[in-house]
């Protein structure tokens, strides 16, 4: 047994040791409480150095400096510039206004658009595939129009900002994003990116927004969590979806390019595209005419937009043709560069008879002018060299075969075609580049490929999802990070869940294989690849360019490189997979340390005294898998909050619902296994409205319901505060989510409650019981808490005004609910109010108790999630006795100030609320994004504790080694404990 130098028995500064310091005291309901957690038995901690020191502190850079030795004490209202709450001096402070959602942080901004000096001559161009959703085929990919001077994508689906946060492309030189469809598959990306322009320097930025009537919809279901202004540069085009429960009447009459930018550098058109055959069509409900943000344009153009195609609809008959519901229309944009005049010759203007002066610049305008020395006209095709013709680039998004017949049909695209009778030689329009977004089953089809076969010698780029691509990353750092971690611990870290290519190539069916062959046959193209280039500008260098494609980095080659910076990783590897050997023997009384440190682990920690839950638990039973770990935006290394419970052959669970959490499944679990994932889902749960919280809800929403289309099977149940109602409501009228909603407050501890009471007393009048349950949740609806309520300093916080949900509608659903549960093998969700935002909650989720192999009842495991919140005695008490606290640690232990600014929880408050509580593990997330890599801790706190990160894979069967994996994990950034994100990355807080 190694010889101990020095002992350090900490117990003076914990918060919990003493019962006159705890800081939660200080809330009248809870030093009133006689729960004998608040007077915890002492313990200590030894740690040991072989050399006597003292274990040095974590070094903070400059701007990251300790303000506060304690974690948990008010801020200074003089010194923040803003209201918190304090019921006594020690009390755990928040912010006020943000928590009744009147921070002045949220004021509205007049957000600008960046004006740009424009030089058609001397300019770069290029198109640049960005590919988002290559290696998942979770989103569209996006096309990137790139100048020196300005910047078009062409759609925004989820990953988007991630993507350009990798790859260094800066946001704020977009000007414009164009939609080729509007639904969660293209536009997914949308309400973050806004978010974080309307963020960018003191006044905010906002950026044009362009796509087919159908835009309308969508704008309207964001308006719920997205400040207006940063929406006002959003058009609208094409005929106005139907009003009134009237049908759009065909667009056959609408083929016509309508002109959306028209500049010194480029012009852009779009055509529409609508299905030829619709089935079922289903009639649109709308609220009476408003004036939308969509329908107002700044520099006038949205006006003639409308008339142009309302001049194309008059005297049709509105019963003609197939009707198009929301979210049918598709576009082709075409992107024009202005030819580049030749070079005027002097000379040959001399030889002519013309003097230097005026008429030179005529000639160079293009006009024709009299001789001043000879009797003849001189043209500008006497004195100019050859013009350079200007590229042209298509974009088409064909996006199932229905589309065929339009796109076939469309004249307004004749002028494009090599060889047509509408397209003489001296006229002629030539295509450079056709950007196909197609899906691979309509590209195949033999008509299709007689369409790509018009444009001659156009380069065709396949940018619809190519297997090939799968096992791509196209987010490398995260990726490169992935891999380090799962040689270190692949338990808690699998690896990548790709199909390998051998997989894909025997999965293609031979009628796809055969038709592969005859696209080579009618109809030369190449398959898009992240960051694959076509030069449009200098026309020398026109054509494909490779030269920025990616390498691919084979995780031996990460692993060869990990050895090489951190020899020691391959011992540490060693000593981890041992936890798992030793799993199911005593816990040795000292676990190694680097550095020559020991450590003396606490009793509790002994495998002997695990909770009852885990005993004979097996590693089918649950699993924690951490979706995304980061806050407000995605960032190179964390993508935003999710958390998967898989709950294996009883389905799953997600818990938030991030931008990328559809992305993140399918590297956790390949393309196929996340299918298999939403398939299974019973329930969704959102904490609050901030958009990192639930900005991929609708695209998971969205392929569970193509996945089961035809398949019996009920709506999903989405559990979330009141505004996420309102978003969902209005974006359903975009495209069916196949869901029902259930307010967070009808899952609340008195709420289910009220509904159990009735269900029991009134199983056979269930009229009678829905009225009995509405009658008990109003009397008792404020008598959730005791810290809101009636009375309460907090109440107003959360009797905020707004009728309540119905809640004759809630009764149904709660039986739904209490049958997804129970099917699950849950035996409650309860949620439970927070401080953070009105309407921020968080949950607990109970297992239903088993029975082992002898007979034996064995306790259900109990997870609590946080959600965004500060310290607060409703999470402590939902969290007391849990199997698993996940909470988050936003800030570190020295920003505490910042921590109250935002209502977010440091690390060091994380922590002791999970050990007031007597948690058995606690998981630390939701990290700044300050925090790209790895967050500041203190060791001496983390003995129950781990810091997750992306993809980590928590089984309950190893909750007994998780802390013990920790110290291991630091070793892998032990030289990049902090480290500043990309000057892109912007103050977090825009979504938090």
């Amino acid at each position: 047994m190694p010889q101990f130098t020095s002992l350090r028995i900490l117990y003076t500064n914990s918060p919990f040791l003493s019962p006159f310091k705890s800081p939660f005291l200080s809330f009248s309901t809870i030093s009133k409480s006689k729960s004998p957690l608040l007077n915890p038995p002492s313990f200590f901690t030894v740690l040991s150095s072989s050399s006597g020191r003292q274990p040095k502190l974590p070094r903070h850079p400059h701007h990251l400096r300790r303000r506060n030795i304690s974690s948990f004490r008010g801020t200074n209202k003089r010194d923040k510039g803003m209201p918190t709450e304090e019921t006594e001096s020690r009390s755990v402070g928040f912010n006020k206004r943000r928590a009744e959602g009147r921070d002045k942080n949220d004021k509205p901004r007049n957000l600008q658009l960046k004006a740009r000096k424009l030089n058609p001559v001397n300019t770069i161009c290029y198109v640049q595939i960005l590919g988002t959703g290559m290696d998942t085929q979770d989103t569209s990919s996006s096309v990137l129009l790139f100048f020196d001077k300005q910047r078009f994508i062409f759609n925004a689906g989820e990953g988007l900002q991630r993507f350009c946060t990798e790859h260094k492309i800066k946001l704020s030189k977009i000007d414009h994003i164009f939609l080729s469809r509007v639904c969660s598959e293209t536009s997914g990306g949308l309400p973050g990116l806004l978010l974080t322009l309307a963020g960018m320097g003191d006044e905010g930025m906002s950026v044009n927004i362009w796509g087919p009537s159908d835009l309308k919809y969508l704008v309207d279901a964001m308006k719920s969590f997205i400040p207006n202004a940063a929406m006002i540069h959003t058009h609208s085009f094409g005929q106005s979806p139907g009003s009134n429960g009237a049908l759009v009447p065909d667009l056959k009459k609408f083929s016509d390019p309508i002109i959306l930018v028209d500049d010194e550098v480029v012009k852009i058109s779009a055509i529409l595209l609508r299905p030829s055959c619709l089935k079922g069509s289903e009639t649109v409900t709308e609220e009476p005419n408003t004036l939308y943000p969509s329908e107002v344009v700044v520099e006038g153009r949205r006006n003639h937009l409308q008339e142009q195609t309302l001049q194309h609809s008059a005297g049709e008959d509105s019963q003609a043709g197939a009707m198009v519901k929301p979210g049918d229309i598709s576009v082709i944009y075409v992107c024009e560069l202005p030819e580049i005049k030749g070079r005027f010759d002097p000379q040959k203007a001399v030889a002519l008879g013309l003097r230097a002066g005026p008429k030179y610049r005529e000639l160079q305008l293009g006009k024709s002018v009299m001789s001043d020395r000879k009797n003849n006209m001189v043209h500008p095709s006497d004195v100019m060299g050859p013009s350079i013709p200007g590229p042209i680039v298509l974009l088409v998004d064909c996006p199932t075969e229905s589309y065929l017949q339009d796109l076939l049909s469309l004249e307004s695209l004749s002028s494009y075609f090599a060889g047509s009778s509408s397209n003489p030689l001296e006229s002629a329009k030539t295509v450079n580049c056709v950007i196909h977004l197609s899906p691979a089953s309509v590209v195949r089809s033999p008509n299709y490929q007689v369409w790509m076969k018009r444009f001659d010698a156009a380069q065709h780029i396949m940018a619809g999802h190519e297997m090939k691509n799968v096992e791509v990353p196209i987010l490398k750092s995260s990726a490169r990070i992935a891999a380090r971690l799962n040689y270190l611990c692949p338990q808690f870290f699998p690896a990548p869940g790709f199909w390998s290519l051998q997989h894909l190539n025997h999965s293609i069916p031979e009628s796809i294989a055969s038709s592969e062959g005859s696209v080579t046959k009618l109809c030369e193209s190449v398959g898009a690849e992240n960051l694959l280039k076509f030069h449009l500008r200098p026309y020398a260098q026109l054509g494909l360019d490779r030269s920025g494609i990616p390498s691919l980095s084979s995780p031996s080659e990460i692993i060869d490189e990990l050895v090489s910076e951190i020899p020691e990783v391959v011992d540490a590897a060693q000593e981890v997979g041992q936890f798992w050997n030793d799993i199911g023997e005593a816990q040795r009384e000292i676990a190694p340390m680097h550095d020559d440190k020991v450590m003396i682990e606490e009793p509790w920690l002994n495998l002997n005294t695990c909770p009852g839950c885990l005993e004979d638990i097996t590693r089918e039973d649950m699993e924690i898998v951490l979706l995304g770990t980061g806050s407000s935006q995605p960032s190179k290394y964390r993508n935003v909050t999710s958390i998967y419970i898989n709950l294996f052959s009883k389905g799953s669970l997600l818990l938030d619902c991030g931008e990328g959490t559809l992305g993140q499944l399918k590297r956790r679990y390949s393309v196929e296994g996340a299918d298999n994932a939403v398939r299974d889902l019973r329930c969704i749960w959102i904490s609050h409205i901030h958009a990192d919280h639930h900005a991929g809800l609708a695209r998971i929403l969205a392929l569970r319901r193509d996945l089961l289309k035809g398949v019996p099977h009920e709506p999903l149940l989405v559990i979330g505060p009141r505004q996420l109602k309102r978003y969902l409501d209005a974006y359903q009228k975009l495209e069916d989510l196949d869901m029902q909603f259930l307010d967070c407050w009808h899952t609340t501890e008195v709420s289910l409650d009220a509904f159990e009471c009735s269900f029991e007393t009134n199983k056979d009048h269930s009229s009678e019981s829905s009225a009995s349950f509405e009658n008990e949740n109003n009397t008792d609806t404020f008598k959730l808490t005791k810290l809101f309520a009636k009375g309460s300093r907090m109440q107003s916080y959360w009797k905020r005004p707004g009728s309540p949900v119905d809640r004759s509608v809630a009764f149904p659903i709660l039986k739904n609910l209490k049958k997804v549960l129970s099917e699950a093998g849950l035996e409650a969700l309860i949620s439970f109010p927070v401080v953070h935002c009105p309407q921020a909650f968080g949950v607990i989720l109970k297992a239903a108790e088993r029975i082992n192999g002898v007979g034996k009842v064995i306790p259900g495991w109990k997870i609590v999630y946080s959600g965004d919140t500060r310290p607060c005695p409703e999470l402590i008490e939902a969290a007391r006795g849990a199997t698993v606290l996940i909470h988050e640690a936003t800030f570190e232990e020295g920003m505490v100030d910042e921590a109250i600014a935002k209502n977010h929880s440091t690390t060091n408050e994380a922590i002791e609320v999970g050990n007031s509580a007597g948690a058995y593990r606690i998981i630390l997330t939701h990290f700044s994004q300050r925090y790209p890599k790895i967050p500041v801790f203190d060791d001496a706190h983390m003995h129950k504790t781990c810091i997750a990160f992306d993809l980590m894979s928590v089984n309950a069967a190893d909750l007994p080694v998780l802390p013990k994996v920790l110290p291991y994990l630091k070793l892998l950034f032990r030289d990049e404990m902090t480290v500043e994100e990309l000057d892109d990355v912007i103050s977090e807080g825009l979504a938090s």
